[in-house]
C-alpha cells in the first residue's frame, strides 16, 4: 500500500461544544469559516487551510480542542501508538466516512488517529 501525503500528519481538529448553532456563528463572524452540516450532533468547519469538526456529543473540554491525525492504515497506527507508550483511550469506531480511535500520550493528553478506510 502507497503512502499518502497526509499519513501520519495533523489532519483535522474537533471541538466539543456546548452550542453548535453558536459556535457556527462566533467563528462564522469571526473569521469567516465555512460550514457542512452532518445531522444535529456534528458540523464541520473549513477555515480555507484546515478542516475541523463541532460537536455537541461530549462536553467542552476547555484545556483544548481534540488532534486528529490521519492514517492510511489504522490498525497500524494503534500498534505504533501502544509500542511508543501512549494507551487506547476508545478503540476503533466507524462513522460516516471513515473510523478513528483515541489515544492518550504519557502526559495524559487524548489525540485521535482517523482513516477513511
Amino acid at each position: 500500500m502507497e503512502k499518502s501525503a497526509n499519513d501520519l500528519k495533523i489532519d483535522y481538529v474537533e471541538f466539543n461544544v456546548t452550542d453548535i448553532a453558536a459556535a457556527r456563528s462566533f467563528y462564522g463572524d469571526a473569521f469567516g469559516w465555512r460550514f457542512t452540516d452532518y445531522g444535529p450532533n456534528y458540523c464541520e468547519f473549513d477555515d480555507g487551510r484546515l478542516k475541523g469538526g463541532f460537536t455537541n456529543l461530549a462536553p467542552p473540554r476547555p484545556g483544548g480542542p481534540l488532534v486528529i491525525l490521519y492514517a492510511d492504515n489504522l490498525e497500524e497506527a494503534v500498534s505504533k501508538v501502544e509500542r511508543a507508550g501512549g494507551t487506547i483511550a476508545k478503540p476503533i469506531t466507524a462513522f460516516p466516512g471513515g473510523r478513528r480511535f483515541h489515544f492518550l500520550d504519557k502526559d495524559g493528553y487524548e489525540l485521535a488517529v482517523w482513516s477513511k478506510v
